[in-house]
């Protein structure tokens, strides 16, 4: 210890204010703190509970996007004629196929038309000539924009690709031989 520390103390030399900046964090940690007790005591994390029974399957905590999950739900969903493109090869082989639009698999097929969607959009996008191309959070709302431009693209438009998909896969690829 030098004599400068023995002679004037610590708190000399700095004016008391690294005891004030102690004492702040110290207040903000017991708030932060008590924020996370009042968080895990409400959402029940922490309890025995994991955080795949905390969000729907499939999902990340914190995960923003809509989503395909409980689009459709009514009986009239779950046996539904295709859309867009599916619709005209669904009778090629003159028996008709209907979609259960309520299903896990015809759900996975909405989120890869989706991928595809906003793999379009991202290209399309690209073609935009910008100004100020220096901000990440702008970057980061427009990608998060665009994200659910394809989401509602997907659900609305008709394009088909999901149904094909679905009318593919439900059917174990057997019009492929016909």
């Amino acid at each position: 210890m030098n004599t400068i520390d023995t002679q004037l103390g610590y708190g000399a030399l700095t004016n008391g204010k690294s005891a004030v900046e102690s004492a702040r964090i110290s207040s903000e940690k017991g708030r932060f703190e008590a924020l996370l007790g009042e968080m895990k005591e409400s959402s029940g994390i922490g309890s025995g509970i994991s955080s795949s029974q905390v969000v729907e399957a499939g999902r990340v905590n914190g995960d923003w996007t809509s989503g395909f999950s409980g689009t459709f739900t009514s009986e009239a969903d779950k046996k539904s004629l295709p859309r867009g493109a599916a619709a005209n090869q669904a009778n090629q082989h003159g028996k008709q196929q209907t979609i259960d639009r309520t299903s896990k698999l015809y759900e996975k097929s909405l989120e890869l038309e989706n991928y595809l969607v906003k793999q379009m959009l991202s290209e399309m996008r690209k073609t935009v000539m910008k100004t100020n191309e220096d901000d990440n959070a702008k970057k980061i709302y427009e990608d998060m924009l665009y994200d659910e431009y394809a989401t509602m693209m997907t659900k609305n438009a008709g394009f088909g690709l999901a149904d094909q998909m679905y009318l593919q896969l439900s059917n174990g690829g057997a019009n492929d031989n016909a």
